[in-house]
């Protein structure tokens, strides 16, 4: 999955990108930050983030 691939879902979901360094923030409540590194994210931290907002 690509970090543009996760970003539209997450929009799609309700969640705000908040702020960012080397991470983004987004939030609904509480959210974990989601990694801005070239390539793919791994299986399972998009997992992860995913199950944090909410989303199957």
């Amino acid at each position: 999955m690509t970090k543009q691939e996760l970003t539209k879902i997450l929009k799609k979901a309700g969640l705000e990108k908040q702020a960012g360094g080397r991470h983004e923030i987004w939030k609904k409540k509480e959210f974990p930050t989601i990694p801005r590194h070239a390539g793919d994210i791994p299986k399972g931290t998009a997992g992860k983030i995913l199950k944090a907002a909410g989303i199957k």
